[in-house]
């Protein structure tokens, strides 16, 4: 089953802050609830582009999610993607957005589920899996917030298609 996730932030943080909160995700166990475990698996060049982690997420509903996620755009501080595979297949990006004193960051997210309970029941549950995105992406930018010791001043939740 194929989503596709679109979600955004607004910090009142300089983009230079946020920017070097996103490329650093050893740390965002640390600071974002949902994030359980972060493992590099290779270290790639000096600004990070071709690394490749480990990431173990939990959520809201009584499941957890594990995949890899190799960087191949590192477009300081603007851009970042990467290419994940496990219980996830697709991509996820990172767009920020200098908006003088504060940022928008938008996330887009366009993967498949690789469990076969989630493509079974899918049909059935693809808003509730949304819901749960939603979820985890909104305590990830009040937790971002925090970390920075700044206001999340916006959080707009998923709009997507249905699955394919």
């Amino acid at each position: 089953m194929q989503y596709s996730l679109v979600t955004q932030w607004h910090l009142d943080a300089p983009i230079e802050r946020v920017w070097d909160a996103l490329v650093a995700s050893e740390e965002w166990p640390k600071w974002w609830h949902f994030v359980k475990e972060v493992v590099e698996i290779k270290k790639g060049d000096a600004q990070g582009l071709g690394s490749v982690r480990r990431f173990t997420w939990t959520s809201r509903l009584p499941y957890r999610l594990c995949f890899e996620a190799r960087v191949n755009v590192l477009e300081e501080p603007h851009w970042i993607e990467g290419i994940v595979s496990g219980d996830l297949n697709g991509t996820g990006s990172w767009k920020l957005d200098d908006l003088g004193d504060s940022t928008r960051v938008t996330y887009v997210w366009l993967v498949s589920t690789e469990k076969a309970w989630m493509n079974l029941l899918a049909p059935i549950l693809a808003p509730v899996f949304t819901w749960n995105h939603d979820q985890v992406m909104q305590e990830g930018g009040k937790g971002m917030a925090r970390h920075l010791g700044v206001s999340l001043l916006d959080f707009q939740g998923s709009r997507s298609r249905p699955p394919q």
